[in-house]
């Protein structure tokens, strides 16, 4: 059976691949300024490395103490970045009968991997029950769909929340 863990290592090249059909294959950019507001006024580049260098950090910390309040951090920052996003992608495309650039890898990589990560998570002991799951899940909605309206901020303080949840369960209530 393969690690929690090492799927886990997977997201960030899966973040790539991703970008690479949105914006190297097809202009998802242009996609998005004929339905939404331009909010995020970062490149799709810097935003990829803002995605993958905050998931890297995330995935060195649970590497490196394997608790649950880190793998819960890390499921929730891929609910919100890759799940929701997956979502986004088939939604919009049958809401506006128009193909979002992103909704192949969306639904072929980032589904699967995530199944693949919470299962995973359950067989660890990191994920209890399928209300944490649910949880996670809208609270990655809650975070994707504020960064839709108010752009990077967002990430930004959710970070912070993660690292105060983190300090919080670790070093206050000694959560393991």
């Amino acid at each position: 059976m393969i690690k929690f863990e090492n799927f886990l290592v997977l997201a960030p090249l899966v973040y790539i691949i991703h970008h690479t059909e949105e914006h190297i294959i097809f202009n998802f950019r242009e996609w998005r300024e004929r339905y939404f507001l331009d909010n995020n006024s970062l490149t799709t580049e810097e935003m990829l490395m803002r995605l993958i260098g905050v998931f890297l950090i995330i995935l060195f910390i649970h590497l490196s103490t394997k608790n649950r309040p880190s793998a819960l951090i890390a499921i929730f920052f891929l609910m919100g970045s890759q799940v929701v996003n997956a979502v986004f992608h088939v939604f919009f495309s049958f809401y506006y009968s128009d193909f979002s650039p992103g909704a192949i890898t969306a639904t072929l990589l980032y589904l699967p991997l995530n199944y693949f990560i919470i299962k995973a998570a359950f067989n660890e002991g990191f994920l209890r029950n399928k209300i944490e799951v649910i949880l996670l899940f809208f609270l990655g909605c809650a975070t994707f769909t504020l960064f839709e309206m108010f752009g990077p901020a967002v990430l930004a303080i959710s970070t912070l929340f993660c690292a105060f949840y983190y300090v919080y369960s670790v070093y206050i209530m000694k959560t393991r």
